[in-house]
């Protein structure tokens, strides 16, 4: 919408968090919580979202790309002074800007809207996101007048024993008139034992100025957690997978035991697909409907088609036709394509190949850097030999092909339609069409030579 704004405010370091890692890119089920907070800002279809970054600055803006623009703030001089960096992106703009902190990934787009909506309709200058704590210590309280207006925010040691009672409390996500927001940050002091220039601060100039100040209350009380050690990472973690996990029961999908199922936050599952527990799925995974996936299955970025089942597996960035059945203990490595009605037996490894509709490898093989077709049987133990060392080469096995148990396909190497190769091979050389190709030592059998080792 025209005449909205967003400020993002990543530029802390996150010294608590005790980590290389810049503290904003640190996953909650998959996904940076900054990234969390600018999809949801997104949906709101603003003007623009400045995001303000400090160290680390490069690796947040290759995560965002374009959905952001930039502003860096080269000293941490407060909150204030932070916001004060997008001035040169929105200063002379009308309309409304939403403040937002980087490390609060689980703020929804629903009570981001509700928020820029309440604060147009109340006509105000400034309006605060706040929710009621049971336990308040450590927060900013909400001091409201006898017309339940907002008279002040006192933070915990400012606040008179009276205050310190109240439950309201500030999250630490504004919308301010945006005209009013650069004027009054103008004003702001580092007259404080930090010597830093708060953002609350706007709060108290507005109020001297006779402007309106108003709160938006959102039930949700840990939907506004602010992420700032490992402890609230985790807790960010288990709400946001319950947040998920549900939001897919509500769709139609079964999640045997949610507390023992993992999955993040751009996974796609469609109706009636079945997860048991011990599962993992991550990435940009699509899972069509009637699938079974585990128990103990991991899945990363894969399209896993209608009614396939996979068990005790992990597939990863590969596609997965329908009705297809993989595991138990089986291994799809990146860039497999597989068909249709195929069979993908236990202790099997898939890497880099396409196979066909109706194919089956059954059992203990290893299928690397192949093109396998249509209605082909590989027997237990095959192995596609594809390295030599310094390069992989190709194994083709055409269609109805029947690959007997222990064979080696020394690539590059063809097997032509309709070929028996026989158990126990190692072909180095393309098989005709229709042709049993057998490579293998013939059999000696040496009479009462055992008996010399008993």
């Amino acid at each position: 919408m025209s005449n909205r704004y967003a400020v993002v405010l990543a530029a802390g370091k996150g010294t608590r968090m005790k980590s290389k890692l810049y503290k904003v890119l640190h996953p909650v089920l998959g996904k940076p919580m900054v990234q969390h907070v600018v999809d949801q800002l997104q949906k709101l279809e603003l003007s623009s979202i400045t995001t303000i970054v400090g160290f680390g600055a490069e690796k947040v803006q290759d995560q965002l790309g374009d959905a952001s623009n930039f502003s860096i703030q080269e000293e941490q001089l407060g909150t204030g002074h932070a916001v004060l960096q997008a001035e040169k992106f929105l200063k002379d703009k009308e309309g409304t800007t939403i403040v937002v902190c980087g490390d609060t990934p689980l703020l929804t787009d629903v009570t981001l809207k509700n928020l820029i909506e309440f604060h147009e309709k109340e006509n105000a200058k400034v309006s605060v996101l706040t929710t009621k704590l049971s336990d308040p210590t450590g927060y900013g309280r909400v001091v409201r007048n006898n017309q339940n207006q907002v008279e002040k925010i006192v933070e915990q040691k400012d606040a008179s024993a009276e205050e310190q009672q109240l439950q309201e409390v500030n999250t630490g996500t504004y919308c301010f008139d945006n005209q009013f927001l650069f004027d009054a940050l103008s004003k702001v002091s580092n007259n404080n034992s930090q010597g830093e220039y708060y953002l609350p601060d706007v709060i108290e100039i507005a109020k001297k100025a006779s402007e309106k100040v108003s709160a938006y209350q959102t039930i949700d009380d840990k939907e506004t957690i602010g992420v700032n050690d490992r402890v609230a990472l985790s807790q960010a973690e288990m709400i946001m997978k319950k947040r998920v996990n549900e939001k897919h029961m509500r769709n139609g999908v079964s999640i045997v035991d949610p507390e023992q199922t993992y999955i993040e936050a751009d996974v796609e599952i469609e109706s009636d697909v079945i997860v048991y527990p011990g599962c993992v799925l991550r990435g940009k995974t699509h899972i069509k409907t009637d699938a079974t996936i585990g128990p103990n299955t991991e899945i990363i970025d894969c399209h896993v088609g209608e009614a396939t089942t996979i068990r005790h597996s992990m597939a990863t960035t590969s596609y997965i036709g329908d009705r297809v059945q993989i595991g138990p203990f089986a291994h799809i490595r990146p860039e497999a394509e597989i068909g249709s009605d195929v069979k993908i037996g236990n202790f099997v490894e898939i890497k880099k190949s396409k196979i066909a509709d109706t194919s089956k490898v059954p059992h203990l093989s290893y299928i690397g850097d192949a093109e396998v077709g249509r209605g082909v049987n590989i027997g237990c133990g095959t192995i596609t030999v594809n390295y030599d060392g310094k390069n992989k080469f190709l194994t083709t096995i055409e269609d109805d092909v029947f690959i007997g148990c222990n064979s080696n396909l020394v690539a590059p190497v063809t097997v032509k339609k309709g070929a028996y190769v026989a158990a126990g091979s190692t072909i180095n050389r393309d098989v005709p069409e229709e042709a049993l190709s057998i490579g293998r030592a013939r059999q000696v059998n040496k009479e009462e030579y055992a008996k010399k080792f008993k």
